[in-house]
């Protein structure tokens, strides 16, 4: 698909860069209908139709069409399909005509499945113009998708928090950025967020911070800084011994993907786990971290409260 594009300072339109974005499993559903006379509907369903059989050179029309999306609308992404289908169904005066697409990109499928309702129902009218020009085409339009941002839309947004520990950010010799972006995006993805902390890179300030944290009603606490080799980077190493359970998927979702983009990501020690019922994210403490983590997490993170919750897997 399939983001749209938007209009730079200079006038110029320009594609949704999507380089930072994991690829996952993303579902669109379109659908649309092509209204026609009752004499028009019967010679299609007869197969009387002096161009042959519609409907299946329709269905090939749209898959073809869906795959070919990104040459047909220039700023859309050319997408790898993993399942292009069309099916059709007569109702009384017209046909009516549903796309699924499905890929395991970084971008959505919606312009895919839109345009293959679109191409199947314009060949439909091609196929049937020379007995019925009375033909209209219509409804278009995208009835669900899935993966992505929009992927776990019932799970629970926690109360979350976020700690950065940082000798020179605490000393006030440095300026937090990655424990405001951090901020930003987990209030963006509809999680209440408790005030920012920051603690010096010393083990009694960190337990205490995160103590407090905790009992203060945060369920989702991430800290940024103190993962690195450098002997005070202590982050993970205190609270490791704290972790009731560890998440090791989390660790290796966020190490594949910081790996794929930064080689020297191979030598963080970020950690995830739970501390009781809550659940404690340690990154370094970059932008870069921080930005990757929002994506990589957001919004699968929001099902561990699910599953904490007693309302299992999905």
């Amino acid at each position: 698909m399939s983001e749209f594009s938007h209009l730079d300072e200079g006038g110029e339109v320009r594609m949704v860069d999507v380089s930072s974005k994991p690829g996952t499993m993303r579902t669109a559903r379109a659908s649309g209908y092509i209204a026609m006379r009752p004499e028009t509907m019967n010679m299609l369903q007869e197969g009387r139709v002096p161009k042959g059989n519609v409907l299946t050179t329709a269905k090939v029309a749209g898959i073809q069409a869906a795959k070919r999306t990104a040459h047909l609308i220039p700023l859309c992404h050319q997408l790898n399909l993993s399942w292009v289908d069309i099916d059709f169904a007569f109702d009384t005066d017209r046909i009516l005509i549903h796309a699924v697409t499905r890929t395991r990109e970084s971008t959505g499928v919606e312009m895919e499945a839109l345009t293959a309702v679109t191409v199947a129902a314009l060949t439909i009218y091609d196929m049937c113009k020379a007995v019925d020009r009375s033909m209209e085409i219509g409804g278009v339009r995208l009835e669900s998708k899935k993966g992505g941002k929009t992927a776990f839309p019932g799970a629970p947004r926690p109360r979350a928090a976020v700690l950065v520990v940082s000798d020179s950010v605490s000393a006030g010799s440095a300026e937090d950025r990655s424990g405001a972006m951090l901020m930003e995006g987990l209030a963006g993805a509809g999680c209440n967020v408790d005030p920012l902390r920051i603690v010096s890179d010393d083990p009694a300030d960190i337990v205490s911070a995160v103590d407090g944290m905790l009992a203060a009603g945060a369920e989702l606490l991430v800290t940024t800084g103190g993962t690195g080799l450098g002997p005070r980077d202590v982050t993970v190493d205190t609270l490791l011994p704290k972790f009731t359970r560890r998440l090791p998927g989390v660790e290796q979702a966020l190490f594949q993907w910081g790996q794929g983009k930064v080689r020297t990501a191979m030598l963080s020690r970020l950690a995830a786990g739970t501390i009781g019922d809550r659940v404690v994210i340690c990154l370094p403490g970059s932008t870069g971290a921080a930005a990757d983590a929002l994506e990589v997490l957001l919004p699968a993170i929001f099902h561990a409260f699910d599953m904490i919750r007693g309302g299992g897997h999905r």
